[in-house]
């Protein structure tokens, strides 16, 4: 059991990161405030280096793990690009994010909750993602 809900965890993490590696790319050319940018940038460089631990862990249990959702990413792409297309504000960009942060918060704290037999280490990993989502969405608050 353990080792099943680590890998499920495991998954959805990989799944988080690189759903939040790719909005975060899909908007960085628009930013026009260069403290917003950083603020992305840093987020971004921040998934990156959890992902590196995320494909070891995944390696380790000989598992692949999980690319996002394609209905979900294409959604997303989608609300973004036709708000993008009407407004390149900085505000929207700010509020797009921020709604990605918030699904992402609240995702990951459901799978921390449904796999509650996931070793210590997955779940850190779990907390440090969802803790970076909260730190973006605060930090770009101000942008709103």
């Amino acid at each position: 059991m353990v080792e099943q809900d680590t890998i499920k965890l495991l998954r959805e993490c990989d799944a988080g990161v690189k759903m939040g590696i790719s909005s975060i790319e899909t908007v960085l050319d628009y930013v026009k405030s260069d403290s917003l940018k950083k603020f992305l940038t840093d987020c971004k460089n921040d998934h990156m280096k959890l992902d590196v631990e995320l494909q070891e862990l995944l390696n380790k249990y000989h598992d692949e793990g999980k690319e996002p959702n394609p209905i979900a990413k294409g959604m997303s792409w989608l609300k973004t690009n036709m708000k993008l297309t009407m407004n390149e504000s900085d505000e929207v960009i700010a509020d797009l994010i921020t709604d990605g942060c918030n699904m992402g918060v609240k995702s990951l704290n459901q799978y921390l909750n449904q796999y509650v037999a996931a070793d210590e280490k997955t779940k850190d990993i779990t907390k440090r993602l969802i803790q970076l989502e909260e730190n973006l969405a605060v930090d770009i608050r101000r942008f709103l």
